[in-house]
């Protein structure tokens, strides 16, 4: 295994003893030759300036200076053995791991890549995350407070009764035959029963998928198809806002095609979900679907714990990817389980004092990693929202801030901006005093928006977590720790514990010092994916097989002077769309299946809300005429083969795509076109057809 080396920038960047307390004196040493502020004392009001901690916070801070984070990060890549036994030594193991805690290959031109932490060990999450907790003292303590859609409606568990109502579930689940390494798929909304269905699959040993609901019939057809899980687990409708969401009909749709294609799912557990649709309005097969409240309150409140095997499944998780078919990242339960419960602690300097709340869904990584997983290993007080941020008006988020005395607050950039566009006066009508951390996560935050959520939201004195990592990552990967060093505005900092980020050129030479290229990891981290489920092929083709030896991310970055890591935005075919990830082939597959569609090419340009939207080039078949009406039927084909997230925001007509003599799609010439960027088309003269490009531009507005 090579020797680890630190980042000879970051290296230089913490030989200099800067404190917090030190305010607004420059860098002696000339590093940054920026503005600095202090949080609490003073707005940041442009790019050039650093933020620094305040004395108070860095001085209670898990991580207080550069030095402490320098010591700590040297040991986790000089002797992660060491440093991840340790920290994993926190929490319970019925068994220890091996003498050998990790291994790894991640070169496939050296074999089967293959990634492997606290093997041997013999664990469980659930048990972890709830029984843990309640025998150090925490049962009486609040676990989930849940908000309703409506304001007003609410509800709270204890860490005694999440346990209660966890076993109850996994007794339920045992007793129709979900055993150790069985699938489960789960299509609910931010009910607290969403977050209680994970916790009782992961208690019985049970691989949970946890899918969106959001997506559509036919996204949820293909994770049955994939995973053929024993029972699916949903409720009759939703609310988002003043809109009703018939979720059942969804289901019975997925699981009626699913039928007929091979995949038979014999049970349906339905949560009553009375406040957007009632019981006696919702389509029922009776063979088929029961009601969560009629079966699941009379099962046993102790539920005896699988124990499992520190590399044993702990869930799939389905992501776009570069082609159509969704990849399901398989991440596994020892390594995980550790490497969340660090990040959500050092990332947000969370306490036991702490009341966080997260806004992602838990059909994503973010919902998995921290609403569930990290912040109640750590024995947090977690807030659950069902609603959408901006309702009944965009005060809503900082109303619940305030309600429940949120101190850690983390969201997407998406948010922020929507929030920001909405204007000042929604935030300022609330306090909002008790917030003390922020955080961004899904897509780079751009600097205006940065400054928006630091200055108005946290009053100038709360530190952004604003982080980079990724559905396969599973935890943190670049993060600012609050408290450790000063930020700047839109950069993710430095990488976190055990994190080896490279910046690799077109033919994976690692580059030192300010450069940009592509972003990849070397050497593993305990919370990496393992594999793609029934594709490890695909795993290492997509993954490993760019720059061997690597992890690839997919993502572009740069790294300035002084070391900071600042992240581009995909370099691959996916689309990061209000922090979902997209991928175009599975886009341009929804469209082609519209009878009218020969031909569709999808690129992603920037949005000032999303982040990236999605634009889709689309040649209608021979003799159908341009119209409104195909426009919108084809946006609905989108909506209806994938959901409403992925439809594309314009449909651009085109008589011809430009391609390459070979037929590759320049897609590299769509974009210019797409962002009216045209005098920057580059050469066309390759094109087997380069009259297109001008027909293109002709029909840009049209």
């Amino acid at each position: 295994m090579p020797k680890p080396t630190i980042n000879p920038s970051i290296s230089s960047l913490f030989r200099h003893k800067t404190h917090a307390g030190n305010h607004l004196r420059r860098i002696n040493s000339g590093l940054w030759k920026l503005k600095a502020v202090v949080m609490g004392e003073a707005v940041a009001s442009g790019d050039d300036q650093l933020i620094f901690p305040n004395h108070d916070f860095a001085q209670q801070a898990h991580v207080p200076n550069f030095q402490t984070y320098l010591e700590m990060y040297k040991r986790s890549i000089g002797d992660p053995a060491g440093f991840w036994s340790e920290m994993a030594s926190e929490f319970y193991w019925k068994k220890k791991w091996g003498q050998q805690v990790f291994s790894e290959n991640l070169d496939i031109t050296k074999g089967d890549v293959n990634i492997q932490w606290f093997k041997g060990g013999i664990t469980n999450i659930c048990y972890n995350c709830l029984d843990r907790n309640i025998e150090l003292g925490n049962g009486d303590k609040i676990a989930i407070h849940w908000e309703g859609n409506e304001p007003g409606v609410d509800d709270s568990l204890t860490y005694n009764q999440l346990l209660e109502r966890v076993s109850q579930l996994a007794n339920y689940l045992k007793e129709n035959g979900v055993k150790k390494g069985d699938s489960v798929i789960i299509y609910l909304p931010m009910l607290m029963e969403l977050p209680i269905s994970m916790l009782a699959c992961a208690r019985i040993g049970a691989v949970h998928s946890v899918v969106f609901a959001g997506f559509s019939a036919e996204s949820l057809e293909q994770r049955i198809l994939d995973c053929k899980p024993k029972i699916v687990i949903t409720c009759n409708a939703i609310k988002r806002g003043t809109k009703v969401i018939n979720l059942k009909d969804i289901v019975d749709s997925a699981l009626s095609e699913s039928s007929q294609n091979g995949v038979n799912v014999g049970l349906c557990l339905t949560y009553a979900n009375e406040s957007a649709m009632k019981r006696e309005v919702t389509k029922w097969q009776e063979e088929r679907d029961v009601w969560w409240q009629d079966v699941v309150p009379k099962h046993s409140t102790k539920c005896d714990v699988e124990w499992v095997d520190g590399e044993d499944p702990l869930f799939l998780l389905y992501t776009s990817g570069s082609t159509g078919k969704p990849k399901g990242v398989l991440h596994t339960t020892g390594g995980y389980m550790i490497y969340t419960a660090a990040t959500f602690k050092y990332a947000f300097d969370y306490k036991p004092s702490d009341i966080y709340w997260c806004t992602a869904d838990c059909g994503w990584i973010t919902g998995h990693s921290y609403v569930a997983y990290g912040p109640l290993l750590n024995g947090a007080t977690v807030l659950v929202y069902e609603g959408v941020p901006n309702y009944p008006n965009p005060g809503r988020c900082w109303d619940i801030v305030d309600k429940y005395k949120v101190t850690i607050f983390y969201t997407a950039p998406t948010l922020v901006r929507s929030l920001m566009r909405d204007g000042n006066e929604y935030v300022t009508r609330y306090s909002r005093k008790s917030l003390r951390v922020l955080g961004s996560v899904g897509e780079p935050i751009n600097p205006s928006a940065w400054r928006w959520f630091y200055n108005v939201v946290g009053d100038s004195r709360c530190p952004i977590s604003d982080t980079w990592w990724q559905t396969e990552t599973g935890g943190f990967m670049i993060t600012p720790l609050p408290g450790a060093w000063p930020q700047k505005p839109g950069s993710a900092t430095f990488p976190f514990f055990g994190v080896q980020p490279v910046i690799v050129d077109e033919k994976g030479k690692e580059l030192e010092g300010e450069c940009s290229g592509y972003l990849c990891v070397k050497a593993s981290w305990p919370g990496a994916f393992r594999t793609l489920f029934g594709d490890h092929e695909r795993y290492e083709t997509t993954y490993f097989s760019a720059f061997p030896g690597y992890y690839f991310s997919g993502d572009g970055c740069s790294r300035d002077k002084d070391g900071y890591y600042w992240l581009t935005g995909r370099v691959d075919d996916v689309i990061n769309v209000s922090g979902h990830r997209i991928g175009t082939a599975e886009v341009e597959s929804a469209l082609v299946l519209h009878p009218k569609c020969a031909e569709a090419a999808v690129v992603g340009i920037d949005h000032e809300v999303k982040g990236q939207c999605i634009y889709a080039f689309v040649t209608p078949v021979e003799g159908v005429e341009y119209s409104d009406d195909l426009k919108k039927s084809l946006v609905l084909s989108v909506r209806t083969n994938i959901g409403a997230f992925a439809a594309p925001e314009k449909i651009h007509w085109a008589p011809g795509l430009p391609k390459t003599r070979s037929g590759k799609i320049m897609r590299r010439i769509l974009r210019k076109i797409a962002s009216r960027q045209l005098d920057e088309l580059g050469d066309i003269s390759t094109l087997a057809d380069p009259n297109v490009v001008d027909q293109l531009i002709a029909l840009a507005d049209s």
